[in-house]
This record gives structure tokens, sequence and C-alpha cells, in this order.
């Protein structure tokens, strides 16, 4: 078993998902460890809330212990996760929805922050108040952007999805893919642009 974590970082999909299918819990571990940060930003781009964010992609792993025995790998397993976690968050939103008017508007906070930060290499404190300050207005911007804006931006920005990709994902045309970034973008530098104006 010692020999067999210690290549876990190694393992290929086939192997990972022939494990999950025999029901090996440490197959399960290396699945939360390799996607769990993925899926939160996903979930996170649609919920726009931390703690609703994480127990959505919770409850995207306990759907994949129970249904991978259904996945019959005709598509690459991040491509069938991401699929789940979408899905899992609208579920979500249309039970809040039924419960209260949909007006989320999300408490600031460091935590959230930390669900899209990179690694910073810098130390330089006058970089990283920047970097910081860049990044909690950028989040405030996506935050106002319509859902289905929002959701392409998400997969393209923080997957690093081609249009293409996008369009199997969300089911919609490529062509659709390409004018609600563009639109997303536009708003985002409109705004960027005049948020630089005020200072």
């Amino acid at each position: 078993m010692n020999k067999i974590k210690a290549n876990a970082d190694d393992i290929n999909e086939l192997d990972l998902v022939e494990r999950l299918k025999k029901g090996q819990q440490w197959a399960f571990d290396v699945l939360v460890k390799q996607y769990q940060n993925r899926l939160l930003k996903i979930a996170y781009g649609i919920t726009l809330d931390r703690e609703d964010s994480l127990e959505v992609v919770q409850d995207v792993f306990i759907s994949v212990f129970k249904n991978i025995h259904t996945f019959r790998q005709d598509a690459s397993l991040s491509t069938w996760l991401r699929k789940i976690t979408i899905n899992q968050c609208l579920n979500w939103k249309r039970k809040w929805k039924r419960k209260f008017k949909w007006n989320h508007e999300s408490i600031e906070s460091e935590n959230d922050q930390n669900l899209f930060e990179a690694n910073i290499k810098s130390n330089d404190p006058e970089i990283l108040y920047r970097k910081k300050q860049f990044e909690k207005n950028l989040m405030k911007l996506i935050k106002k952007l319509p859902e289905k804006t929002r959701m392409v931006l998400v997969l393209n920005a923080f997957e690093g999805l081609s249009y293409e990709e996008i369009a199997k994902t969300l089911n919609i045309k490529k062509g659709t893919v390409s004018s609600r970034l563009y639109s997303a973008r536009k708003k985002l530098v409109n705004s960027l642009g005049m948020s630089n104006e005020r200072r």
C-alpha cells in the first residue's frame, strides 16, 4: 500500500477510474486531491459563495463515488467532473430560488479570495498589495456578470477550456461561447478602466 501511495501523483486516469470502480478508498482520496481546487473554482464562479461552493463540491464527490460505474470514459474524467459540478450548482441555485428570490450578495471575505489566488512568488509588499487589490476588484466585477456569461468566463479563465470544450460542457453553440466571452471581457475591461479613472 505504501508503494502505491508513493506513486499517487503518477497514476494515470484509466488506472484511477478502474480503482474507483473497484471502490478503493485510496483512489477516491487521490481524486479529491487532484480535482477539489479546480472544481471549487467552477462552483464559486456560479454560486458566488465559499461555503455553498464547498458544499456543492462535496456533493459532486459523493455523486461520483456513487455513480462512477456509469462513467463510460467516452470523455475525459475532468470533463465528466466539470459537468457534474455545473449541474450540481444549477440544482443548488434552483433549490434556493424556490425558497428565496435570487438576489445573491456575497459578503466579502478573505476566504473568498483564496479560491482564486495563484502562488505569489514576489515578497515585495507593494506588489502584493496591488495584486490583492486588483483581485478583489476583479472578483467584485465578476460577481456582477449575468450567470450564463460568468459561467463561460470561469471555464475559460480559470479552467483554461477552449471555446469548443466550453460549448460541449454547457451544451451551447461555439458562437454563443464566443459572444458571451466577448461580452464578459468587454464589461470587465470597461469597469476596471472606470475604477482606475476614479482613483
